[in-house]
């Protein structure tokens, strides 16, 4: 598989601190790219900065061979990429349906009108299991029927690639196996993922590739199995005394 996207010599400091450096990756076309690491390691800084809310200090970000390095987030949606956030803010007096139709209206494939808008919502709604929640007012939905709402609207820019950030945080065993589920179809329908969580059976299941952050730096890259099984990523993602980690 080639790589749809590369980040080289990444790094980022606020006031003088070193939040992220030197972090290289690449995630493959069709694939799905984790990033993990403890609190504080430069993941979000990292993640942000590749979806373009943070200009990086240094370093260069390639989608498709094109350089994207300090592009403005809301160009990336005409390029093909969408991300998710993990503090949901729908548009909370809006119904679910209109929240997602909002979205067909950015990306490369822009709705023409609200009904049209609406059809395409109506479509994303039914593969994302939100279709007897559409008429809800967002703001009353709980945690996981909004972690839901945020990737529908994301999914309603028609991306080839995206992004989720933490897309599981809060979300109970059945739950967190549901939202596995539709991750899994999302790629399965040919859109290349890169997240990051903090679920580590998340990571094992979905993952091909997983990107280990510490301390702003990577320390490790590999198969969930190699880099779980990594005595330095036991060390300081997982604890000392770790069991292995077995496919």
């Amino acid at each position: 598989m080639s790589a749809v996207l590369e980040v080289r010599g990444l790094c980022k400091s606020f006031r003088g601190l070193k939040a992220v450096s030197d972090v290289s990756l690449t995630a493959e076309e069709g694939a799905i790219t984790g990033m993990i690491g403890p609190n504080g390691a430069g993941k979000s800084t990292t993640f942000n900065m590749i979806c373009g809310f943070y200009p990086p200090t240094s370093g260069q970000i390639f989608y498709r061979g094109r350089d994207i390095t300090g592009l403005r987030a809301y160009q990336f949606a005409d390029m093909g990429i969408a991300r998710t956030f993990q503090i949901m803010k729908p548009l909370g007096n809006l119904t679910v349906l209109d929240n997602v139709a909002s979205g067909a209206f950015f990306g490369r494939h822009k709705a023409k009108s609200l009904s049209q808008a609406r059809e395409i919502a109506e479509g994303i709604l039914e593969f994302t299991g939100l279709t007897a929640r559409r008429d809800v007012l967002a703001r009353e939905m709980g945690t996981p029927d909004q972690k839901r709402l945020e990737v529908a609207r994301a999914l309603a820019t028609k991306p080839d690639m995206l992004f989720l950030d933490e897309a599981m945080a809060g979300l109970n065993p059945t739950e967190t196996e549901d939202a596995i589920a539709l991750i899994r179809r999302i790629n399965e329908g040919g859109v290349t993922i890169f997240l990051i969580e903090h679920i580590m059976r998340a990571v094992v299941s979905l993952c091909g590739k997983v990107v280990v952050l510490h301390h702003g730096e990577k320390i490790a890259e590999g198969t969930p199995e190699q880099v779980m099984n990594d005595p330095y990523v036991m060390e300081v993602y997982l604890g000392k005394g770790a069991p292995n980690v077995k496919g």
